[in-house]
């Protein structure tokens, strides 16, 4: 979707004197099609994706954590074509990927959590489904692929369970309970706006009642942390952990560690994965960037279940980075969101055919056949 020309009406371009529109260019990275999701949405729904929370420390430590990873690549490989695929919790996936949980996409494209699920599907990479989707879990995993469910702990512990039902009815072959909210954290870009949810756009996971919460405008006030913060639990402890663990039968990941000493529980508990993540800098700020906190959380529960990185990745080399970090590897998930909403499922698409490319540059530049060769390369801090 490229934006319109500001001032121009469809009948300027005829006459001898009209000069048509340049063709459009598909970007040249994954983390450029944030700009064009900028020009196509109204300015308050790109702050409600973008913004962090507080003074977005450490939306920003994300970014700078990466960036202070130097990867020592390795001469002499042989590589030419590297395989991409790896493991992840609940199969073997073209790219160590998975798409991150993330609410409300109806908000970005009318084509919302179908286009991106169809999307993941064509790039055979797993989607993470949100309770807090624009589109009910079973629509979401009828697209086929692989779905896994993210899981927010509410009040009412009946709904948590109906939810669970639905989803492994529905066929998800995971479950990712996210243990970093036990309120909304405070994003001012929501509060500075009054944000609320347009009419179209629902938590379609949740019954309909408590919805309302998140369509009323009040100014200074984020309707959508109203909404949520009448539905979610905030005393999410270690037994609900295990009580979720008993009524699992798929894999179990943890997302939103980031202390070694809670990574440990959670694999005393037995989860199969646990991601280490500070919710893309939403939740609590002053947090550390989530590729900073990553090694020791490897070198903690590494042996014993898989790690994966959330927050903060924006292409290919970030992906290396987290590999030769130690994680089996990322969830990605505001370049697809941006993706989305620059041209819906086709934009989804070629955004993640983009990812797969640049992370076969990079394997290529390393000397690594594949990405457990790249879980075996050393880096540097800061160099």
């Amino acid at each position: 979707m490229r934006p319109a020309v500001p001032g121009r009406r469809p009948g300027d371009l005829a006459g001898p004197d009209a000069r048509a529109e340049p063709a459009f260019v598909p970007p040249a990275s994954l983390a450029d099609f944030a700009e064009l999701a900028r020009a196509a949405l109204p300015a308050e729904v790109w702050d409600y994706v973008a913004g962090g929370s507080g003074t977005e420390t450490t939306l920003a430590a994300n970014r700078a954590a990466l960036d202070r990873v130097a990867v020592l690549p390795r001469m002499l490989a042989g590589v030419d074509v590297p395989s991409t695929e790896a493991p992840l919790p609940s199969g073997r996936f073209a790219l160590p990927v998975a798409v991150a949980p993330m609410a409300y996409q109806k908000l970005l494209h009318p084509d919302g959590e179908l286009g991106l699920a169809a999307a993941a599907r064509a790039a055979g990479v797993p989607y993470v489904a949100s309770t807090l989707a624009s589109t009910p879990i079973e629509a979401v995993a009828a697209v086929g692929g692989t779905v896994w469910f993210q899981l927010y702990w509410l009040r009412d512990r009946g709904m948590v369970a109906d939810l669970l039902d639905r989803a492994l009815t529905a066929g998800c072959t995971g479950l990712m309970v996210t243990v970093d909210v036990p309120v909304l954290g405070r994003r001012l870009r929501d509060v500075r706006n009054g944000f609320t949810l347009p009419p179209h756009v629902t938590a379609a996971n949740l019954p309909g009642g408590r919805n309302d919460l998140a369509h009323q405008g009040t100014p200074g006030v984020s309707a959508v942390a109203v909404h949520t913060g009448a539905v979610f639990a905030p005393a999410l402890n270690w037994a609900d952990l295990a009580w979720l663990r008993e009524r699992t039968p798929v894999p179990l990941l943890v997302k939103g560690i980031l202390d070694p000493r809670d990574a440990v529980r959670a694999a005393e508990t037995g989860v199969d994965a646990v991601v280490v993540s500070n919710h893309g800098g939403r939740q609590l700020d002053g947090a550390p960037g989530s590729a900073a906190a990553l090694p020791d959380v490897v070198a903690a529960v590494g042996e014993h279940c898989a790690v994966l990185l959330d927050s903060g990745v924006r292409g290919g080399t970030d992906v290396l980075r987290a590999l030769a970090l130690g994680a089996a590897g990322v969830l990605v998930g505001r370049p697809l969101l941006w993706a989305l909403a620059a041209g819906g499922r086709a934009s989804a698409e070629a955004a993640l055919a983009l990812l797969a490319a640049e992370l076969r540059d990079a394997l290529v530049l390393s000397g690594c056949a594949d990405p457990a060769a790249a879980r075996q390369l050393r880096t540097l801090t800061g160099g």
